[in-house]
């Protein structure tokens, strides 16, 4: 990988449509007893998809509205988890919610911990969409790091719901009862968020901006427990946080990474750059419609 120009400097400064839900998940048919049983729908999973039959456009017609009626029930389920917490989501509060039979939801998600692992992966593939985004980034490999804690914080502060949800599912340990399907395409994500973090660690020790005895997988790891704990703490303790003059958790967190990457000699040193202008240029170049978002909160 090329590293740029160590001497530069910034200067410091079913044929039924399928039913929609409102932002509180009020169905319109609310007269309909939701226990009701109704016959499965056969093969209509998300793995499998929609039967094989000579009408094409059938097919992908309803290849598309189990798609959409997944999304439904995670769209619910999310809801349902980040108000009540893991213990208080079941089928059966989620087969209320959305009108649908428990046995339609058993189509998509075998247990209640396969739907909470789907739920993983869907945070987790928008976090992987941030992740290779912000590895883009044109500049030393310091800053490109750096991209990747916007990218962090971005996830936290816009994607409320994928961020809260996120930390319930990894305490709750689930992946054990989770389909093999699920595990094995959330095991993938998370290596690659990972693996995009090595990546640009290993090239900054590539372009001599690290040390050569630096290992990258152990920065990464330190970087991680910094966030995670951060991340925990501020979901937690945020009366204690402010009652501490900490009002802006993610800021010292990013203090914080400064002071260890400093620590690993990561070139150039905070003192030695203005990753202030850093953090604007990701900001314009990579992430501008999450800033407006941002600067609208």
């Amino acid at each position: 990988m090329e590293c740029s120009d160590p001497d530069e400097t910034i200067p410091a400064d079913s044929n039924t449509p399928l039913r929609t839900v409102n932002a509180d998940f009020q169905s319109p048919n609310s007269h309909r007893q939701p226990s009701q049983k109704q016959p499965p729908e056969k093969n209509l999973t998300f793995f499998d998809g929609a039967p094989i039959i000579d009408d094409m456009g059938t097919s992908t017609r309803k290849q598309r509205e189990v798609r959409e009626r997944e999304q439904l029930l995670l769209q619910a389920a999310r809801k349902l988890l980040i108000e009540q917490g893991y213990a208080g989501l079941s089928m059966d509060q989620l087969a209320e919610l959305t009108e649908y039979s428990k046995g339609t939801i058993y189509q998509h998600f075998s247990t209640k911990e396969d739907l909470v692992t789907a739920l993983a992966i869907e945070s987790m593939e928008r976090r992987v969409e941030l992740f290779l985004r912000a590895e883009k980034f044109v500049g030393r490999s310091r800053e490109r790091l750096m991209a990747i804690g916007i990218a962090d914080e971005i996830f936290g502060r816009i994607e409320t719901h994928h961020y809260r949800s996120e930390f319930i599912i990894k305490l709750a340990n689930l992946r054990d009862r989770a389909s093999a399907e699920r595990r094995e395409r959330l095991d993938e994500l998370e290596s690659s968020c990972f693996g995009t973090v090595v990546r640009i660690v290993q090239g900054g020790v590539d372009c001599g901006e690290l040390p050569p005895d630096c290992q990258p997988a152990e920065l990464v790891y330190a970087v991680l427990t910094m966030a995670m704990g951060t991340h925990l703490t501020a979901l937690h303790y945020g009366p204690m946080l402010k009652s501490f003059a900490i009002e802006d958790p993610i800021r010292q967190l990013m203090n914080s990474i400064h002071i260890l990457l400093d620590g690993y000699h990561w070139q150039p040193l905070s003192h030695q750059w203005d990753y202030r202008v850093s953090y604007q240029r990701i900001f314009s170049e990579i992430f501008p419609e999450e800033l407006k978002s941002l600067q609208k909160l």
